[in-house]
């Protein structure tokens, strides 16, 4: 896999001009305040007869959107003492939930892991919301796109931030002051924009390469993964429906967002990524408000770091929390 983009000196140094909507901050108050007052009730069920002896697991609707009721995994280390900190992860594009013991990571690290299912994406949480254009290609980054608030990520983006406000309603067994949230590709940049809508709600963000960072660019030079998607879109449509595409998904890009963010993150970039290019990822990070470090892979595709930056990003927490482990042993490095 050859590099994908600028070299390193150049993307330290790369801060594009990407203007913002106007209205950016009135349309995502209005958009979580209306999720909000939908209301809608939270239902946990504890997994009975699960081979994972040292989890308790619970399957979990949350009211996201309209309230409607998405879907998620809680897991947590059995007899570990609350409340405690919680990973709240987002999930990469198409990947629904899966099964619990895909997800046994943070609970092996002595943290509570919640994993919100995609609407849509998976199999448990529907999306029949279309707006009055319906998708004209495949995938997610075209559904509603004549107007932001038709577009499929308002509604995710809102079920994200609601995730939060979940976790941080379980008393007794999650610490409201240390919820973490993060993600890979599309997980990562959900995990950037809920950084950004729920400041003051999140102690921290892990924004591995991610996905819906600096969109014009992104659709302009990715060879693989969505944004083709969106120039599959505007091949076949008049001029005038470039400048209306790129200002809907102006409301939802990352690197608007990202001057927004109060919380300590860690981003990981790869520089030979064909789906999320580096470019993209520095130009949000450089617009990062919060503390920040970045990871570099530079001979990594699209999966990043993989295991080493796992492994970075448990260090990570133990320092941000201070928090230590299932065993009682500190993690901190």
């Amino acid at each position: 896999m050859p590099l994908t983009d600028l070299p390193l000196e150049q993307l330290l140094a790369y801060r594009p001009e990407v203007d913002a909507p106007a209205d950016l901050d009135a349309f995502w108050a209005g958009t979580l305040a209306a999720a909000r007052a939908a209301g809608g009730s939270a239902r946990l069920l504890p997994v009975e007869g699960s081979p994972l002896t040292g989890v308790d697991v619970w399957d979990v609707r949350f009211p996201g959107w309209r309230g409607e009721p998405v879907a998620g995994w809680l897991l947590a280390p059995r007899g570990a003492p609350g409340p405690l900190p919680v990973v709240v992860e987002y999930l990469g594009y198409s990947q629904g939930r899966g099964l619990p013991l895909e997800h046994l990571l943070y609970p092996a690290a002595g943290w509570a892991v919640f994993v919100m299912d995609s609407r849509g994406q998976g199999h448990e949480t529907p999306d029949a919301h279309e707006g009055p254009a319906a998708q004209w290609v495949g995938g997610f980054m075209t559904k509603g796109v004549d107007a932001p608030q038709h577009h499929y990520y308002r509604r995710l983006y809102a079920d994200a931030v609601r995730a939060v406000d979940f976790v941080r309603g379980l008393d007794g067994l999650v610490d409201p002051g240390r919820v973490v949230v993060a993600g890979n590709s599309q997980g990562g940049g959900v995990a950037l924009a809920v950084a950004a809508l729920a400041d003051g709600l999140v102690a921290g963000a892990m924004v591995n390469v991610p996905f819906l960072q600096h969109f014009r660019r992104s659709v302009e030079i990715a060879g693989d993964g969505p944004y083709p998607e969106v120039a599959e879109y505007l091949r076949f449509h008049t001029p005038g429906a470039v400048e209306r595409t790129f200002r809907t998904l102006s409301y939802f890009d990352g690197v608007n967002l990202a001057a927004r963010a109060g919380a300590p993150a860690l981003f990981s970039v790869a520089l030979m990524d064909p789906v999320c290019p580096p470019s993209t990822v520095y130009a949000a990070y450089h617009r990062y408000a919060g503390p920040k470090e970045m990871a570099v892979w530079p001979f990594a595709d699209h999966a990043g770091g993989r295991a080493a930056q796992l492994d970075r990003q448990l260090r990570w927490l133990a320092r941000l929390t201070g928090h230590a482990g299932a065993d009682g042993v500190d993690q901190r490095p």
